[in-house]
């Protein structure tokens, strides 16, 4: 019983590969790589969360408490093993309003049910349409990212001026900083030619953090951000009332921040998958993802998702296993409680230097190799995506790159339709239409026929099309209409059994043939009006 239980749990875990055995058989090595893979994720969340904090408008405590806590629960229970989730900029943005009207409580209250919303996405399993996002928009996507990530390190190149105001370093501080990142860049890319014991990131980080120390340079570091240093989260109910204006107030806010975190968090999913080749579990990181926000919520956390950057620096370094993002959130709180005095001596130059090599690890080189080989609209759609990604946001970037994707797939696709016709000896006309026909192809579809001219008997095949929705439906009607008017006999051929249910005046035209197709139409049609509704 007691080897069953064991059995059953390991494979809960996983540890990525999806067998029971791996939680025993895991070699030492395999440990060590995984645990250095976190720390190494974790020392680079750092500056990140307290960037993000900043943004948001709230204590930096807040968004490290973030960061642990949505990281281990992701790490645990997450679709993917490897990702690494925490507080991000994505969310910071949409949050700094909301605590600058109505304060940080209604903030916790809000995160909490962001986490509900997205559990409930989970549930309906809605992580599945992420499918619907084309590979251009993947790609601009990945793009747009990689430049949001560098130039959210360019900020580390400001000090504070006279006036409290930041200004750009100049002279020495400059050149100095400049050296440090190329210094670091240059180890990380070193490091894996001459082993593979410690992660090159990790390598690099503590090299230069060495040399600033030891030489005592005079650089930012960590500390100049904030202090890292404090207590365990503790439990705490938001203190709003509970009514209905309250949800009024949050309601529209956890909207948006669970669709911007399931977006990012599931974008995530697929690029690590594509890496570590993985598939499935969006769903479970759905959930994953609101169970970690949720739980944020109640213990002054402000939420978070799901992060590329540091998500490829744990892939990278190396970290394949839920043991590594375990170990990520875990290193976190232990910098919050007992090391924060030793990290806040890391020189921010060294963690710029470890994001810049992530931003030359992500974005796709290869989209710009393959511009003149794909079609226009492909090219378009990528530089779209990465232009909103970088000026307004991830989330309205994909959703304008899918809508952008759906109209030109639509438009192509109304552009197909046409007819080829012939005449029979009996003098029938008979046209045989060729391609789909909804709402876009309708208009052609129309122009293809002349009634006027068209013979007393009409033959229209449907063999080779297909009647999409509700507007080729009614096109259908209105040209039976149209023969109806000049005493003439049309004839409807190879529609599928739900059109025959669908059309009102044009049923009776259909003739039955034993290779009707089978396809349904999304839509629902009401007998006492005859009116076509939306689908079901």
């Amino acid at each position: 019983m007691k080897k069953l239980l064991f059995s059953a749990f390991a494979e809960r875990l996983s540890f990525g590969t999806g067998k029971a055995s791996d939680l025993t058989v895991m070699s030492a090595g395999r440990i060590k790589t995984e645990i250095l893979s976190g720390l190494t994720v974790a020392l680079a969340l750092v500056p990140e969360a307290v960037a993000f904090s900043f943004v948001a408008g709230v204590h930096p405590l807040v968004g490290l408490y973030a960061a642990f806590i949505v990281g281990l629960i992701t790490a645990l229970i997450g679709g993917r093993p490897g990702m690494i989730s925490g507080a991000t900029g994505a969310l910071a943005v949409v949050m700094v309003s909301l605590v600058a009207i109505h304060g940080i409580e209604y903030l916790f209250a809000t995160v909490v049910l962001m986490g509900v919303l997205q559990v409930l996405a989970g549930i309906f399993h809605l992580g599945k349409f992420i499918r619907l996002v084309p590979h251009p928009v993947m790609l601009g996507f990945v793009n747009g990212l990689a430049i949001v990530i560098f130039l959210a390190q360019l900020t580390q190149f400001q000090i504070p001026g006279p006036d409290g105001i930041k200004i750009w370093m100049t002279g020495w501080p400059l050149v100095t900083m400049l050296g440090l990142v190329a210094l670091t860049m240059a180890i990380i890319w070193l490091a894996p030619k001459i082993t593979s014991v410690i992660p090159a990131p990790l390598a690099g980080i503590g090299i230069v953090a060495a040399i600033v120390i030891f030489f005592g340079i005079d650089v930012p570091r960590v500390g100049d951000l904030a202090s890292i240093k404090g207590g365990l989260p503790l439990f705490h109910i938001p203190m709003v009332p509970l009514n209905i204006e309250t949800l009024e107030i949050i309601f529209p806010f956890a909207l948006i921040l669970a669709a911007i975190g399931l977006i990012e968090s599931l974008l995530t999913l697929n690029l690590v998958g594509e890496i570590t080749g993985k598939r499935g579990g969006a769903s479970q990181e759905c959930i994953a993802q609101g169970v970690s926000n949720t739980v944020t919520g109640f213990f002054g956390g402000m939420g978070g998702c799901a992060m590329i950057g540091q998500s490829m620096i744990n892939v990278k370094s190396g970290g394949r296993t839920r043991l590594s993002g375990i170990a990520a959130a875990l290193f976190l709180l232990a910098f919050i409680l007992v090391a924060s005095g030793m990290i806040e001596q890391i020189p921010l130059a060294a963690l710029v230097g470890v994001m810049f090599m992530v931003v030359v690890g992500t974005f796709a080189w290869q989209s710009l190799t393959i511009i003149r080989r794909i079609p226009l609209t492909d090219v378009l759609v990528m530089g779209l995506v990465t232009v909103v990604t970088v000026m307004s946001d991830l989330a309205i970037a994909v959703v304008v790159g899918v809508i952008v994707s759906a109209l030109a797939y639509a438009w192509n696709n109304a552009a197909r339709i046409h007819a080829i016709t012939q005449s029979t000896p009996e003098g029938t006309k008979v046209y045989q239409i060729e391609g789909p026909l909804f709402f876009g192809s309708v208009h052609g579809f129309t122009e293809i026929f002349h009634p006027d001219d068209d013979p007393d008997q009409i033959i229209v095949d449907f063999l080779n099309s297909r009647v999409v929705d509700q507007s080729a439906l009614q096109a259908i009607e209105a040209l039976a209409l149209k023969y109806e008017a000049l005493g003439k006999t049309l004839h409807l051929r190879h529609l599928s059994p739900d059109c025959h249910q669908l059309l009102k005046r044009a049923g009776q035209l259909m003739e039955d043939s034993d290779d009707d197709p089978d396809y349904a139409l999304a839509v629902d049609y009401s007998v006492k009006t005859g009116i076509l509704g939306g689908g079901h």
